[in-house]
């Protein structure tokens, strides 16, 4: 049952469906979407085919990313046909950065609405409930102060189960990397009050949530209107009761202050030694080309800075490859940085060009042959250092934040280190609950393993 029904006496108004793509973020934003239709008297539906709205939550950070949206409203379609009355809505950042041209290609879509619109989505359906033409094929991509002041009561936390929770504090990005998209569909930084973000906390710990993970585009440049930043955020919430374990994400390498990393540490032992940091490159004249505000030094000396203050952090990066003008000997400069920083995490890219970038005006974009070939290296090569990385924990008991049962074998249960290894094992698993696990294989990607008796 949602956690909103007490709010929606009376018969339900209608099933809904939301797919989502992307990153936590888009996760959260589905979360958000979900607890505005529950607010309203929405309840779930098992599955599209059983929905009367269906919502798209859509990512377009990448081109493929962003076919995928259409390639499942092909699909989509032919449910509009079987009930004319079925409202589809795409949301999400590929809803920012097309608009109307999506009416185009899938004109049985009924709204758009763009990250930054949620508060709209309630008046949006209730219009077209009510046959309101001018409801129709309505376009939202407003950028909305209320979209990150969303009521946290009313949002529906599809992960309270697993005892984590993802909070919003900032939206948007004022960076202008050449490469990027998330300005132009996210908007520009806006930050929460730290106490309406510490009250949100509060709220999710009474509620039996162990870990909190905070959000933003680049978090770590959050500050709200009180100068409050990130490090201060992180350290009252080390303070509240119940919560056990902190988490941020995605921050910028020119952001990782002198100051936070104090903070971090200070914030320790709930803070996790855990930071995904992206460099999107190992090569200077790259990075000059993206436009990152750093060079590789510069980057380098983050980590040292982490590390020396945090012993034991594991690092987690983005990396992009075949940017144009990208030479063979640029592409070796990346190589070279993961053998340096040996990440415990890496998403890995070939270069996508995004509409309305500063990149696209770039020469020497490279041919898709190459820019596989370098991508497929790359991650041959980390693959071999998550290998090697993983085999360390064979034979040792690491407790595990319990998320449930696994999704390839439903017989055993998954969760995460404080590192953000992904643990899967069989024993007497509690969602939502610390456990300790013995380790017994690994891969590059997961560790395996079985709680013993005394251990659980």
């Amino acid at each position: 049952m949602s956690e909103h029904a007490d709010r929606c006496p009376g018969p339900a108004r209608g099933r809904y469906h939301i797919e989502t793509w992307g990153c936590q973020m888009n996760v959260h934003d589905s979360e958000k979407l979900a607890g505005s239709l529950e607010r309203e008297g929405y309840v779930r539906a098992e599955g599209a085919g059983q929905a009367d709205v269906i919502l798209l939550n859509t990512c377009s950070i990448r081109e493929k990313a962003q076919e995928k949206v259409f390639d499942e409203l092909g699909r989509i379609k032919r449910l509009k046909r079987a009930n004319p009355e079925l409202m589809i809505g795409v949301c999400g950042c590929v809803a920012q950065q097309e608009g109307e041209r999506i009416f185009k290609r899938a004109p049985y879509v009924d709204f758009v609405m763009g990250p930054r619109a949620t508060a709209s989505l309630a008046p949006t359906l209730e219009r077209l409930r009510d046959g309101d033409p001018t409801a129709w094929h309505v376009v939202d991509t407003e950028y909305r102060r209320d979209s990150i002041l969303f009521p946290f009561d009313e949002i529906r936390r599809d992960g309270l189960g697993s005892g984590k929770a993802f909070v919003t504090i900032i939206e948007g990005c004022n960076h202008r990397c050449t490469y990027c998209i998330v300005p132009t569909t996210r908007g520009r930084e806006i930050c929460r009050d730290m106490d309406e973000v510490l009250d949100e906390v509060r709220g999710l710990a009474a509620a039996g949530v162990l870990e909190v993970e905070f959000l933003g585009q680049t978090v770590n440049a959050y500050r709200d209107g009180r100068g409050r930043t990130l490090g201060a955020l992180l350290q009252a919430t080390a303070r509240i009761d119940g919560i056990e374990r902190i988490r941020f994400t995605t921050s910028h390498p020119a952001q990782m202050t002198d100051g936070l990393l104090d903070a971090m540490a200070a914030a320790q032992p709930k803070l996790c030694p855990y930071l995904h940091l992206p460099a999107q490159s190992g090569s200077n004249s790259v990075l000059k080309r993206m436009r990152r505000g750093y060079d590789r030094a510069g980057y380098l000396s983050k980590i040292g800075g982490l590390r020396s203050r945090i012993p034991g952090i594991e690092l987690g990066g983005d990396m992009i490859v075949g940017f144009p003008g990208e030479t063979e000997e640029e592409f070796e400069k990346t190589l070279s940085l993961l053998d340096e920083v040996r990440y415990g995490t890496l998403y890995s890219f070939a270069y996508s060009p995004r509409p309305g970038t500063a990149a696209l005006g770039l020469p020497d974009e490279l041919p898709l042959e190459t820019k596989s070939e370098r991508l497929q290296r790359l991650q041959a090569r980390q693959k071999r250092i998550q290998e090697q990385a993983n085999e360390r924990w064979v034979g040792c008991e690491l407790e595990v934040l319990t998320e449930g049962p696994s999704k390839r074998d439903p017989e055993k249960w998954t969760g995460r280190t404080v590192h953000n290894r992904i643990v899967n094992f069989s024993g007497p698993g509690r969602a939502g609950r610390r456990q300790t696990v013995k380790i017994t294989e690994s891969t590059a990607f997961s560790l395996a393993g079985h709680i013993q008796p005394g251990l659980a």
